[in-house]
Formats: structure tokens, C-alpha cells, sequence
């Protein structure tokens, strides 16, 4: 417990993490205080901050939790037992798309099984891999933009899809099957926060086409909001096959010239692969070729999406 305040740098999100209560984790830590002679938390404002004492005792407390992490996969991996904690990061489009049923048919397969999830960016969750805070994340790759995988980090192809062109139905192009991408100079954007895999790799394309210095103007994660705003004849997008709904008025999807695509998958580590991981791996292979045929037979004539 001293080692989750130590890394959260509260007592309330410790307890979050651990799903226990806060008084819980504030009695184990005063008992904590007592073996140990001295004290290890003050006060700090509304909050609180590790001592001297403490951040000496942190280091050996992070230690010795990893080190608990990995008795506890090396005797899963020992009896194929899959239980337990199986902690996944995501990029948000494909969490949306194919990780809930994948979790789902594993948790209905293995009861005992305590999946947890999060969402945010692969260059952001990649390192939490080495220090054993997640066992695996499912990730994006452009093709045209390459994320950079760490050394130890293998990954597990998910699925190789197209990207689209969303436009308003009232745009000049919306009539098209097909846009040049080096044709859209002077357009407004919408896009993921910059920072964002998907932020970069359409800087870095439409670079590529000759357009240095795109106009993004809207930066949001989602990818609906995204067509909202294409809908309002605000801005334009490029938005993944597997994000785009089947139906999403005053929108159209057109193919690009060049053609755009993304690779989808599970990265783990040797040290994170416990029976759950594989299991995991394993489900979530069978999820993306049971959704991407949908996307691939996707309607590609330029019609509302």
C-alpha cells in the first residue's frame, strides 16, 4: 500500500488502485510508520507528500512490489491458470471497436479472470509494460508513420485497415469516389490532440503530399466528435475504417489517393506473458477477424457513412 502512495501521490488514489478503501490504506500506513520508527507522510496542503524517510523507503517499496508482481505471474505461468489480474492499456478507437468483446468472451471463459482497462496513447503506455503496471496494450501503427516499439517489446498483429477521407455531404468534393490527398491544400482539420500516434501521422502524410503546414484547428480524442464537426461543414478528417459508424448523417467517406492505412496490435513483454496475456492475445486475434471483414467490405462509393 506504501508503495501504491508512493506512486500515485495520494492516499485516495492509492486506495482507487487497489480497490480498497482510504481509511484501509491510512491505518496500514501509520502501522507501516510504527515497524518502521519514523515518519513516512506530512501534510501538504489538502494533500499529502513522502518524507525524507520516505522517499528513501519508496525505491525499495517499488522494488519489492515488482518483485510480488512477478512471483505472482511466474506461479501463473507455472499452474496455466488463467486468473487473476490482467491489467490492458489501449489506444481509445480500437478499445471502442474490438477490446469490450474480447473481454467479455474471456471473462464468461475464465470467471475468475479481473480485467482492467485503460485508455490513452501507446508511447505513453508502452513504457508501463517494463515496469509491470500493465501486461499488455493494444496499439495503432500508420503505415506512412511507424510507432517506435521499445527493445523487449514484441507485438501481436491485430489487423491491417484503410483510412477514409470524412467530408461534409455540402463540401465541394463530397461528389468524388476518390480524393488526391496533394488536392486538399487550404483545408480545415480535425484530429487527436497533438502528441497523439494519429496527430502525428497526419502531419507527417500531408507532408508527404506537399502540404507542410496543415491547418488543424480542432484537436479532439474522439473520433465521433470528429464527424460532428465534419457534419457541421466545419472541418475535415481522416478517420479509420473501424471508427467510422455505419450511418453518421451529413457525412461522406471518401477513399484516398495515396491510400492510407494503419496496422492494429497487442504488444506484451517476455515478463508480462502469463497464461491471461496469452489468453488474452489469443481473443483478441479472434475479435479483429470476426470485426474487420465489416470494415473491409465497408461501403467505399463516397455515400453518407
Amino acid at each position: 500500500m506504501f508503495a501504491a502512495v508512493a506512486r500515485h501521490g495520494s492516499i485516495r488514489a492509492a486506495a482507487e488502485s487497489l480497490h480498497v478503501t482510504g481509511p484501509a490504506v491510512s491505518q496500514h500506513i501509520r502501522k507501516l510508520e510504527q515497524e518502521a520508527g519514523c515518519k513516512l507522510l506530512e501534510p501538504d496542503g489538502r494533500g499529502i507528500r513522502l518524507t525524507h524517510a520516505g522517499r528513501i523507503l519508496s525505491a525499495s517499496a517499488q522494488q519489492m512490489d515488482a518483485v510480488a508482481t512477478h512471483a505472482m505471474k511466474d506461479l501463473a505461468a507455472l499452474s496455466t491458470l488463467v486468473a487473476g489480474p490482467l491489467r490492458v492499456g489501449a489506444v481509445a478507437s480500437v478499445l471502442r471497436a474490438l477490446v469490450p468483446q474480447a473481454l467479455l468472451a474471456l471473462t464468461e471463459r475464465y470467471p475468475r479472470l479481473l480485467p482492467e482497462l485503460q485508455d490513452g496513447e501507446a508511447t505513453d503506455m508502452l513504457p508501463a509494460l517494463h515496469t509491470g503496471e500493465l501486461d499488455a496494450v493494444v496499439m495503432e501503427s500508420w503505415t506512412h508513420s511507424p510507432s517506435r516499439i521499445p527493445p523487449a517489446v514484441r507485438t501481436h498483429p491485430l489487423a491491417h485497415e484503410h483510412a477514409l477521407l470524412a467530408v461534409s455531404d455540402r463540401h465541394p468534393l463530397a461528389h468524388l469516389q476518390e480524393v488526391p490527398l496533394n488536392s486538399l491544400r487550404g483545408q480545415v482539420w480535425t484530429s487527436c490532440p497533438a502528441g497523439s500516434n494519429a496527430h502525428q501521422a497526419l502531419v507527417q502524410l500531408l507532408r508527404s503530399v506537399g502540404l507542410p503546414h496543415p491547418t488543424i484547428r480542432y484537436c479532439v480524442a474522439d473520433y465521433t466528435t470528429q464527424l460532428q464537426l465534419v457534419a457541421a461543414g466545419l472541418t475535415v478528417a481522416l478517420i479509420p475504417q473501424m471508427a467510422a459508424p455505419q450511418d453518421h448523417p451529413g457525412v461522406r467517406l471518401l477513399r484516398c489517393r495515396p491510400s492510407v492505412t494503419r496496422t492494429l496490435s497487442v504488444a506484451t513483454t517476455w515478463h508480462t506473458e502469463t497464461p491471461a496475456v496469452h489468453a488474452f492475445v489469443a481473443e483478441m486475434i479472434r475479435t479483429a477477424h470476426d470485426r474487420i471483414p465489416q470494415a473491409d467490405n465497408a461501403d467505399m462509393s463516397g455515400g453518407g457513412c
